[in-house]
């Protein structure tokens, strides 16, 4: 691990959250903690598992899986390195998403990075911390994201965005590239191939390359 690399991560969950924005990337840091030891925690409101159906208006015949939380929002740990919120139907409920965005508010000043995927950049926008910001999202709703952060420097054509140590990516599987150039740019190139050679993965290196922006 190079010196100074971050090790103690946690993902803010809500109910109606995108399955791969958050099991993509846990993946990776699944398989990278085997050789550079991590932490993880996972949060919600409650310690009841959160599932990716919405709680609100679930659409009839929908599938979907659920996550256990191990600390709620109220007693979440103090020493979270690099928080990742994901995207989904969910964000859409602004009033239910509420807790998640006070937490991001209130923990951004502590972190060392902020990750969000697909419209979770959303719920870091109305958190304030992306004001001024450059960032992007799904660009199948990017008009509703940029709506929730009209301060937001919104970048439409872009993969994955970083900006200081906030990093967003666009819709549901751009995810993954950019946490695999999170782990290339705090744990080394060198980790980043052994990552996607296990996952037998074929990486987009370049944040500018979107075919997904013509959508927006």
């Amino acid at each position: 691990m190079l010196s100074g690399s971050p090790s103690k991560f946690a993902v803010a969950l809500f109910s109606g959250f995108q399955a791969l924005d958050v099991f993509g990337p846990l993946d990776a840091l699944n398989i990278l903690s085997y050789s550079h030891p991590l932490e993880l925690y996972i949060l919600s409101t409650t310690l009841d598992p959160v599932s990716t159906i919405p709680a609100k208006a679930p659409t009839p015949g929908a599938v979907g899986q659920s996550i256990v939380p191990t600390h709620t929002y109220q007693d979440a740990p103090n020493d979270i390195e690099v928080l990742l919120v994901p995207g989904g139907r969910g964000t859409r409920d602004l009033e239910f998403t509420q807790p998640v965005v006070d937490f991001i508010e209130a923990t951004f000043p502590n972190l060392r990075f902020l990750l969000t995927v697909c419209t979770g950049s959303s719920l870091a926008a109305r958190a304030g911390v992306l004001d001024g910001k450059n960032a992007t999202s799904n660009k199948l709703s990017f008009e509703w994201v940029m709506s929730q952060g009209p301060n937001v420097k919104w970048v439409r054509q872009a993969r994955w965005v970083q900006d200081g140590n906030i990093w967003t990516s666009s819709g549901v599987s751009a995810g993954i590239d950019m946490i695999y150039a999170f782990i290339a740019d705090q744990y080394g190139e060198d980790a980043a191939t052994q990552v996607a050679t296990v996952s037998e993965y074929t990486r987009n290196t370049d944040s500018t390359n979107d075919p997904f922006s013509k959508a927006a």
